[in-house]
């Protein structure tokens, strides 16, 4: 199974989106390995979003993600970052596929509501970074009706 890690951004918490979003990844058949709410640090922000430092928008996306508790989380299944990346929509919520996350909750790229990690190394730096090894590995009753 592949893993990979999802933030519900402070922008999905305040609107009261967090069960909604939640939802679509299980429905998906995605499994939930690890889950938090966690007011973000400038700290762990500036290690979050390190690629992106020297960028004119990088001090925004400091202030914003620390402006307001977010909801991380780490979900496994097959192909699994491809499904979440899929799930959420493109990265401007006006060219993200009807049926996405963005394309129904979002309006603005700054007020996009979900990071998703966009491919295997970054989504084991990103679960490193925010859960180290504090995964759990369960089984559902389901699976064997989702997985082949």
């Amino acid at each position: 199974m592949e893993r990979t890690f999802i933030i519900l951004k402070p922008d999905a918490v305040q609107r009261g989106l967090i069960g909604e979003i939640l939802a679509r990844f299980e429905r998906r058949g995605l499994k939930f390995a690890a889950m938090k709410m966690v007011h973000v640090d400038e700290e762990l922000a500036r290690a979050h979003y390190a690629v992106h430092e020297g960028r004119p928008f990088f001090d925004g996306l400091i202030t914003y993600i620390t402006s307001s508790p977010v909801v991380a989380l780490v979900v496994e299944g097959t192909d699994a970052i491809a499904v979440v990346r899929k799930t959420v929509g493109a990265t401007k919520p006006a060219e993200a596929e009807p049926g996405t996350i963005r394309a129904d909750f979002g309006l603005e790229i700054g007020r996009n509501l979900v990071h998703a990690s966009d491919g295997p190394d970054t989504a084991a730096g990103e679960i490193a970074l925010w859960f180290g090894e504090d995964l759990i590995a369960w089984d559902r009753n389901v699976d064997a009706w989702i997985f082949e």
